[in-house]
């Protein structure tokens, strides 16, 4: 595949960024993706290995050494054909996946390894500027009608599945846009919406119809959970009208600090702040919107969540900004003999981190110090970390200044009231319970209903949930018609 010493030639080449001062300015997309000369070097370095370990590291099993090749040859249209039949949105995963392909490339074993991620930016982006993108309605219809709950990567990948197969597919979405967490959760800089919009926009031409501000069940009292639904629809509804319902929604409800003065003003799950900067993007309003600027921010949670809001609260302006981690500092550099092909831990530096944020590891808060009902301090002690227990360290509380804390320390379940309305089972988690054999995959307790994605496998990747779409839409038409022709 590729060039046969092109690995031993050429470096791995990392897509560009535009420079800190300029891109904190505004909230668009500011990396710079490999030119067409740029890729094809990058597609040369992809080994003839013999076993591509890279296609079981990527959960949508994309054909790599394939796509690599082609670009390398400098047949483009042939990788997106390529590229376009594992995997639904590319523009996604070539965006914002973390890349576990890459970890499990064979050239990772002793050397930088193939830059994937970067290709497959490269492919769609092409694909979508030569028009080679173009909506596939069936050539028939089944006369069967399948309700989507849940828009996001998951609730898209299903949705435009089965419509190829001739199913009339309807997507509920409980806010007002359709995207789910890409929507309303990732920040614009790290993936403008106008990617969405396309998609959907193809999703249409194919058959798919829409139905935003509808939540499908209830949400608890009192529930933080982003919710802008102008209707309710009760599940017995869904049941009636629809010959099956895939529930698709995300892991949505929040890890919450429960310590001393979490009640304060000023502390806030990073999805509630998230989403309103997204609304606010998007040209719409929201009232009391949780504002970062000239605040001394505190994140607490050292992972991607946590990331989008340093990145947010530097464009907000703020004073201040710190990271905490509860685990300590992992390596620079991971032991590739002990962890390859598997995804490694090491310390990971992102773009948001380099645009400035102080960060701290093996710190726990014990304390929300406030003055007038709102957060000003928090009371943290180190931690230290022995066979797989934490203990304090004595005599290392701190209190550092805090306007604003951000609860970023992922998440717990989705909603279980969602799950409850439908009657479905859940499994120790939380999550719907659903297998994923051949024969009765995403299948929950309830007759007729599917889940999929986050709702049924807890928090995850948007790869991952790409995944979980297209095979359960797979389970779903064979279940309807009893056999199946769609990718599992």
């Amino acid at each position: 595949m590729g060039k046969v010493t092109g690995f031993m030639e050429y470096e791995r080449l990392e897509e560009g960024y535009a420079p800190v001062a300029e891109r904190v300015k505004h909230y668009k997309e500011f990396v710079i993706g490999l030119k067409a000369d740029e890729a094809k070097v990058q597609g040369a370095r992809c080994m003839d290995c013999g076993t591509p370990f890279c296609n079981n590291g990527c959960p949508v099993n994309n054909i790599i050494p394939d796509f690599n090749d082609l670009v390398y040859r400098g047949d483009w249209k042939n990788a997106w054909h390529t590229l376009d039949s594992t995997n639904n949105f590319p523009e996604f995963t070539g965006r914002i996946c973390p890349a576990p392909c890459e970890a499990a490339c064979t050239l990772n074993v002793n050397d930088d390894a193939v830059g994937i991620k970067s290709i497959e930016h490269a492919i769609i982006d092409r694909a979508w500027t030569e028009g080679w993108v173009v909506p596939r309605p069936p050539k028939a219809k089944t006369g069967k009608k399948v309700a989507v709950v849940g828009s996001g990567p998951a609730g898209m990948a299903a949705a435009q599945q089965l419509a190829r197969a001739g199913h009339d597919v309807t997507l509920f979405e409980k806010n007002d846009a359709v995207g789910g967490l890409l929507r309303y959760g990732i920040p614009d800089f790290k993936l403008e919406k106008s990617h969405i919009d396309r998609r959907v926009e193809q999703m249409k031409a194919e058959g798919v119809s829409f139905r935003t501000g509808v939540l499908v069940g209830h949400l608890p009292e009192g529930s933080k959970v982003t919710n802008w639904a102008k209707e309710i629809v009760a599940p017995d509804e869904l049941k009636a009208a629809f010959d099956a319902v895939l529930l698709t929604g995300g892991a949505e409800q929040s890890r919450d600090l429960p310590v001393p003065g979490r009640d304060l003003d000023g502390i806030h799950f990073a999805m509630e702040f998230l989403p309103q900067q997204n609304k606010v993007n998007a040209g719409g309003k929201v009232k009391g919107q949780i504002s970062a600027s000239g605040k001394h921010v505190i994140v607490i949670g050292g992972g991607d969540t946590g990331s989008d809001c340093v990145g947010t609260s530097n464009r907000h302006g703020a004073k201040s900004v710190v990271q905490f981690e509860l685990l300590p500092m992992p390596p620079e550099q991971e032991n590739k003999p002990l962890v390859w092909p598997y995804w490694p831990i090491k310390l990971r530096t992102s773009s948001s981190h380099e645009e400035g944020c102080q960060r701290e590891f093996a710190i726990a808060t014990k304390e929300f110090i406030g003055e007038k009902g709102k957060v000003t301090a928090l009371k943290t002690v180190r931690v230290e970390w022995q066979g797989g227990k934490m203990t304090e360290v004595a005599g290392s509380e701190q209190v550092l200044p805090a306007d604003l804390v951000l609860l970023a320390m992922g998440f717990v379940s989705p909603v279980g009231s969602i799950l409850e309305a439908f009657g479905v089972e859940k499994d120790a988690r939380g999550n719907a319970r659903a297998g994923v054999d051949a024969d009765t995959g995403y299948r929950t307790s309830v007759d007729k209903v599917f889940a999929a994605g986050d709702m049924r496998r807890g928090q995850s990747l948007v790869v991952w949930a790409i995944r979980e779409g297209r095979q359960a839409a797979q389970a779903v038409d064979k279940y309807l018609m009893g056999a199946s022709d769609l990718p599992r």
